[in-house]
């Protein structure tokens, strides 16, 4: 038996529009990172790239469960002295939304050049519009996202 492989130019890439409205952060950060990955086609190939674009609006409606808001912590380090912040998720969400879901899909994919591409595909906004519209994204299905009826 043999094993085929995609060829680059065979994989066929779609554009996935999300709305983050009202849904947990940590779940709709690992079905976003599965579409990236393409885990969701027949095709998937772990160290290849054969995933789809990703549009995420309203990343500001997220919703959190617990007491994240206030507990979890974001670091960042300039690399002087002196140089780093710390910002709490409440803080984060209400500033930069996109940096809290980017973060978490971030933590999802795997290490080194091949994950940074897959992130790459990966465009978030906070609000209801966002500029893709000539890729004409189509909407993920509930069953994809994990919602149950």
């Amino acid at each position: 038996m043999t094993t085929t492989l995609p060829v680059h130019n065979q994989i066929d890439r779609r554009w996935l529009l999300i709305d983050a409205s009202g849904q947990v952060l940590g779940r709709l950060a690992s079905r976003i990172a599965l579409i990236l990955r393409g885990k969701h086609k027949a095709t998937f190939t772990p160290f290849l790239d054969t995933g789809d674009f990703v549009v995420v609006i309203n990343a500001g409606k997220v919703a959190v469960t617990g007491g994240k808001e206030s507990k979890k912590v974001y670091d960042r380090y300039s690399g002087y002295p002196g140089g780093r912040r710390e910002q709490t998720l409440g803080e984060v969400l209400q500033t930069h939304p996109d940096r809290a879901l980017r973060q978490a899909v971030k933590g999802m994919m795997p290490d080194g050049p091949l994950g940074r591409r897959m992130l790459g595909k990966l465009k978030i906004y906070a609000g209801p519009e966002h500029p893709h519209r000539a890729q004409q994204p189509q909407p993920v299905s509930d069953t994809l996202l994990g919602k149950r009826t």
